[in-house]
């Protein structure tokens, strides 16, 4: 199965989302929206991996995630990959995010150790929207960089799930494999 370790968005703050989403839209430039229920941070992406690997990576989650509590997460601020001159991915942050970051390397080593590929320069991103063209891009850089410290809120990281992506061609379907409970 395709699979990544996520942490989903608090529903409370979707409809927030949804207004930043709006405002991009409103540069008419070509994007494709991430729907409100897909919206999450994508912790560890693996790409395809067997069922023997699920079960590695669920018994590390578990077995990590005990030493660890939850905290507080504090949506703010937007940002592009790979750069502003050539946006491909339009993304949410997180402020002070060392305690996320802190997780996931710590969670990526196990992971390394698996055999998967460490993360060079993991950013703590929520993705948005994906830019499908150049059209009316310097309207979109404005946008971008008028929302630069948009305020989204706080939620609490208190879980992180295991999911199963599937492609299709109205976009991914996403299904829960397991949750992780901090």
């Amino acid at each position: 199965m395709r699979a990544f370790i996520a942490v989903d968005v608090d529903s409370r703050l979707s409809y927030k989302i949804q207004k930043i989403q709006k405002e991009l839209k409103k540069t008419r430039a070509p994007l494709k929206m991430v729907e409100p229920e897909n919206l999450h941070f994508t912790f560890k992406f693996f790409g395809e991996i067997s069922s023997s690997h699920a079960d590695q990576i669920i018994s590390t989650m578990q077995e990590k995630l005990e030493k660890y509590q939850s905290f507080p997460l504090h949506i703010k601020g937007t940002g592009v990959f790979p750069k502003m001159d050539y946006m491909r991915v339009i993304w949410l942050g997180i402020e002070d995010p060392n305690r996320f970051s802190e997780l996931q390397k710590d969670l990526d080593q196990e992971f390394a150790k698996m055999g998967f590929k460490k993360e060079k320069s993991y950013i703590p991103h929520l993705t948005i929207a994906r830019v499908k063209g150049p059209q009316n891009k310097e309207l979109l850089k404005e946008k971008v960089m008028e929302l630069e410290s948009v305020e989204i809120g706080e939620m609490t990281l208190e879980k992180l799930v295991l999911k199963k992506s599937e492609l299709t061609p109205v976009g991914p379907i996403y299904t829960d494999v397991k949750e992780f409970f901090i």
